[in-house]
């Protein structure tokens, strides 16, 4: 048998313990991946669960084989976007194991080489040398902008990955051969600043991640007037020493100054890192920031574009009525997009917005033209995860689940260790009723985060789904908890309550009112989480109520 295998956009490298969608490495475990290995050696006949044992753990005494399975197939058909009620790849053979449906075949060595993988780039942190904390955010700033600038440069030949997850590694004292095996990426760019007043020294230097050679090293030293030339130089000189793309790049290929008003420009990265942290302190401090930018230059794209987004959080949270937030995140996403029509993510706020009627006090919630609008975003800029995310959720909203799924995925190759991006996940999951998917995810993302509330509210959603009432409960607990209270896991944490049959501390929690009133109210002030209501299995009893219909026409769901 050919060492690397191919089924549907799949290739598996049997020897390297290597599994591939699109030319793109899925991190996958080691159990899991011999599941599909000994699966894939034998397609289309059944592999017992007995086999899969000897296979995985030998001769060892293992007391609970039957779990540790389950879990290892549930992993799997989560890197493989299978299910176990429609497989596509695995069918369960109850009380027998496991038979692979899809068609394999080996990979020619001389047959047309398909597509080329791109190489893939990581920009760690760069380091604050200034001795001055108060510092931290330019240097933040630079890693920001270098990402930027060199996803810009030649984005068909290089992935470079997105800013949260290369955040992660702040402070990290992994080395670059460990950051290359989590993140599969083929080169780590390292830097460090000094900031003064009026000057600037970066030092910054490419890493091949295969051998830890230093493609270059370099040492940039200019006035703070300079720093949009300094930007566009480390991203030109990092792009000359990678073999792929070198060709691609021309010198003359400087990028537009995001601003000419450099006090304007230090208001904005000082609001973008603030915003960063998403706390209901630093949000309010950004927004400062933002607005102090836009006051010294009005036509600052980027600080608009940051207000939209702040404005998104506001009302997405419910720090601020969401009819009261989305008229400013529609406002600063249509100016920043009038500002520079190149911003792919200012133009999914213009698209996303539901226009208010002129002959009804209601949202028009024209959702086909929404998800028309945040395609061509998609298109004008494909590598932007951010942009995937919120496509993704419009076509949630239309129930087209598998799309929104793999757009998501899409968006986890540049941004793997995105909160953002695993949460939204779950949901569609959870939304599409791809229960034992939806969990995995979910445990992924505890792993991921098991201090974050937003983890366990997904878990606890996919407990929901699966009317496992008991563990729901127990994960919006902790939600909750975690949140300080906040009252959406209280709410979520009360539903869960009501349907496992604890009324009376279900009633202690929330003020049980007539549930269609709630919505319709939700609907009037376009609030985001009733625009899901097509999905949602929890209101499935409501669903013969013919105000339910009513309302989902009011939001254009059904016709």
């Amino acid at each position: 048998m050919s060492d690397v295998l191919r089924f549907d956009c799949f290739e598996v490298d049997l020897a390297a313990g290597h599994l591939r969608k699109r030319g793109v490495r899925i991190g996958l475990r080691e159990q899991p991946f011999q599941v599909l290995a000994l699966l894939l050696e034998r397609p289309g006949q059944v592999v017992t669960r007995d086999e899969l044992r000897r296979r995985l753990w030998r001769d060892e005494v293992f007391v609970d084989f039957d779990n540790s399975l389950n879990i290892a197939i549930a992993r799997l058909r989560t890197a493989l976007g299978d299910s176990a009620e429609h497989p596509r790849f695995i069918e369960t053979l109850p009380k027998r194991g496991y038979r692979f449906v899809g068609n394999v075949s080996p990979l020619p060595s001389a047959a047309e080489p398909g597509p080329a993988r791109r190489p893939r780039l990581v920009v760690l942190p760069f380091v604050n040398a200034s001795g001055d904390p108060a510092q931290e955010y330019f240097s933040d700033a630079m890693t920001d902008e270098t990402i930027t600038a060199l996803a810009s440069l030649a984005p068909e030949q290089l992935a470079v990955i997105a800013r949260t997850t290369a955040m992660r590694y702040k402070g990290s004292h992994k080395d670059v051969a460990q950051i290359g095996r989590a993140l599969d990426v083929d080169y780590v760019v390292e830097g460090a600043l000094h900031r003064t007043e009026d000057q600037v020294a970066i030092s910054v230097q490419l890493i091949q991640t295969s051998d830890q050679t230093h493609l270059s090293a370099n040492r940039y030293e200019a006035e703070m007037r300079d720093i949009f030339r300094v930007q566009s130089s480390i991203a030109q000189d990092i792009a000359a020493h990678i073999p792929s793309i070198a060709d691609k790049v021309r010198a003359e290929q400087v990028p537009r100054k995001p601003t000419e008003n450099l006090a304007a420009y230090n208001e904005y990265i000082k609001g973008r890192y603030e915003m960063w942290k998403w706390t209901p302190e630093s949000v309010a401090k950004a927004k400062q920031h933002l607005e102090a930018a836009l006051a010294r230059d009005p036509c600052f794209a980027l600080a608009c574009d940051g207000l939209a987004n702040l404005y998104g959080y506001l009302g997405f949270w419910g720090f601020l009525p969401p009819d009261e937030a989305e008229p400013y995140r529609w406002f600063y996403g249509m100016r920043a997009f009038e500002l520079d029509s190149t911003l792919a993510e200012s133009r999914c706020h213009v698209a996303y917005h539901p226009q208010k009627c002129h002959y009804e006090d209601a949202y028009s919630y024209n959702w086909l033209e929404a998800e028309k609008q945040m395609a061509n975003a998609r298109d004008l800029n494909p590598n932007s995860p951010i942009v995937r995310v919120r496509h993704a959720t419009v076509l949630g909203v239309l129930g087209h689940i598998e799309e929104s799924v793999a757009e998501l995925e899409c968006a986890l190759e540049l941004d793997p260790l995105s909160l953002e991006v695993h949460c939204w996940l779950a949901l569609e999951l959870f939304l599409g009723r791809q229960y034992e998917r939806g969990l995995e995810q979910a445990r992924q993302l505890v792993e991921l985060e098991p201090g974050h509330h937003m983890a366990y509210m997904m878990l606890g959603l996919v407990y929901l789904g699966m009317q496992r009432f008991e563990d729901s409960v127990a994960a919006f607990r902790r939600a909750a908890e975690l949140s300080d209270e906040f009252p959406l896991m209280l709410g979520w944490l009360g539903l869960a309550l009501g349907l496992g049959g604890h009324r009376d501390e279900a009633t202690l929690m929330l003020e049980r009112l007539r549930a269609i009133a709630w919505m319709e109210r939700a609907a009037d002030r376009n609030d985001e989480w009733i625009h899901p209501l097509k999905t949602y299995q929890f209101l499935d009893p409501l669903r013969s109520d013919p105000r339910f219909h009513t309302l989902m026409r009011k939001l254009n769901i059904e016709p």
